[in-house]
C-alpha cells in the first residue's frame, strides 16, 4: 500500500532525540527554546511558543488575544474539527463561512457577509496547503476592526505573494502532528508580533506560572517536550527539500490525470507557493466513495478530507447548526479525495497511482 503519509524521520532525529535522553532534561530545556527561536524565524515573525499540539496552539492562542464567551468567530466548517472546536472551548461561537469551489478555501465575500457586531475574529485555514486570499482577507478584517487568525496547520513552507503562510493574522497557529509537512509526533506552535499575547499564551500553557511557582493565572499542561523539539529542529532543515519533492510529485500527478474527463485535478492561484500537504481532486460525488475503495484495494492510500463538515458532525447537533449554511462546502465534502504525494512517495508509486486510476473507468 502507498500510504496517504509518511513521515521522513531519519538518524539526524533520532540522534537528537538521544542527545536530549543523555542530557537528563527531556522537559523545558534548551531544545523547546531552540525550535521556536529556528522555527519562528523560517516563518518570519517575532515570537513563536511551542506546545502540545495544533490544537492548543489555537485554543490557548484565541484566548490570548481575548476571545471569550458569546463573541462571534468567522471561520470555515470544511477542515478538522479542531478550528471550530478550539472556537468552542474558549466559549465563542463559531459562524461558519462558504469555501471557494476551485481553492476549498474560505471565500473573502461570505467572510464579509457573516459578520456582525459581534465578530471578534476570523479564523481561517490555508486548506491542503495552499494559502488563502490573504490580501482581501486582511482587508475586510482591517475594514470591520476584527482580529485575523492563521491556522496554517497544513501551510508549513506555503506562501502567498512571496510571504510564508503564518505572517499575515494577528497570530497563526501551527502543527507538527505525525501527517503534516514537518513532524514531531505531536505538537505545535503559536506564532506572533505582539509581546504581550506571547507573553500570555506561554503563561497559560505553563500552569499559569510567571515565573517558578508564581501562577498569576489558571493555567494548564500544554507544553511541548525536549524530545518532540529535538525531532522539530532536524525536521526543518529538511523542510525546504521535502516541499519540493512535494511539488515535484504534484506536479507529475497533474500532469498525468489533468485530461481525465470524470476527474478535476487541484487548482492552484498564480500568487501562491502551494505547500502540498496533500494532494486533492474532486470527482463526481455518487461514485468518489466506490473509488476510494477502488484505489485501497489497489494499492493506493487515497483518504477524504473532509468527508462531514464542522457543523454537521454529531458533537455539533446540540448548538443550532442545520446543513444549509453553506452550500458550497456541503457539495465539495462529498466529491473530494487525496492521493498520496509526500517526498516519499517514488517515481514507481507515482506510476502506479496513475496506471490504476486510469483503469477505473
Amino acid at each position: 500500500m502507498i500510504p496517504i503519509a509518511s513521515p521522513d524521520i531519519g538518524q539526524e532525529e533520532i540522534g537528537a532525540v538521544v542527545e536530549v535522553l543523555k542530557s537528563g532534561r527531556v522537559v523545558q530545556g534548551k531544545k523547546v527554546a531552540e525550535f521556536e527561536e529556528k522555527f519562528s524565524s523560517y516563518i518570519g515573525t517575532s515570537h513563536g511558543v511551542a506546545c502540545s499540539s495544533g490544537t492548543s496552539a489555537l485554543q490557548f492562542g484565541l484566548e490570548s488575544i481575548g476571545i471569550k464567551k458569546d463573541d462571534e468567530v468567522i471561520t470555515t466548517p470544511f477542515t478538522f474539527i479542531a478550528t471550530s472546536n478550539s472556537i468552542l472551548f474558549n466559549r465563542a461561537k463559531p459562524v461558519f463561512a462558504d469555501i471557494g469551489e476551485k481553492t476549498f478555501n474560505i471565500d473573502p465575500v461570505n467572510i464579509e457577509s457573516k459578520i456582525t457586531e459581534k465578530t471578534k475574529a476570523v479564523v481561517i485555514v490555508h486548506l491542503y496547503g495552499q494559502p488563502c486570499n490573504m490580501k482581501e482577507i486582511k482587508k475586510i478584517c482591517s475594514d470591520h476592526d476584527v482580529m485575523l487568525i492563521e491556522d496554517a496547520a497544513q501551510a508549513h513552507g506555503a506562501e502567498y505573494d512571496g510571504k510564508k503562510a503564518g505572517t499575515f493574522g494577528d497570530i497563526s497557529t501551527f502543527s507538527f502532528y505525525a501527517s503534516k509537512n514537518m513532524v514531531t509526533g505531536e505538537g505545535g506552535m503559536m506564532l506572533t508580533d505582539n509581546d504581550a499575547v506571547a507573553e500570555k499564551f506561554r503563561v497559560s500553557i505553563n500552569q499559569g506560572q510567571l515565573g517558578s511557582y508564581d501562577h498569576v493565572m489558571v493555567g494548564y499542561n500544554n507544553r511541548m517536550t525536549d524530545i518532540q523539539a529535538a525531532i522539530g529542529v532536524e525536521q526543518l532543515k529538511k523542510l525546504g527539500k521535502m516541499n519540493t519533492r512535494r511539488s515535484k510529485n504534484s506536479k507529475f500527478l497533474t500532469e498525468e490525470l489533468e485530461n481525465i474527463s470524470w476527474l478535476e485535478t487541484p487548482y492552484v492561484d498564480g500568487n501562491v507557493k502551494h505547500a502540498w500537504h496533500q494532494y486533492t481532486v474532486k470527482v463526481n460525488g455518487t461514485f468518489r466513495d466506490d473509488f476510494v475503495g477502488y484505489l485501497n484495494s489497489n494499492g493506493v492510500g487515497a483518504r477524504v478530507y473532509y468527508p462531514k463538515l464542522s457543523y454537521v458532525q454529531p458533537a455539533y447537533q446540540d448548538l443550532g447548526y442545520k446543513e444549509g449554511v453553506c452550500p458550497i462546502a456541503e457539495s465539495v465534502a462529498k466529491q473530494v479525495l487525496s492521493l498520496p504525494v509526500h517526498q516519499n512517495v517514488s517515481r514507481s508509486d507515482l506510476e502506479k497511482i496513475v496506471e490504476v486510476i486510469k483503469k477505473y473507468r
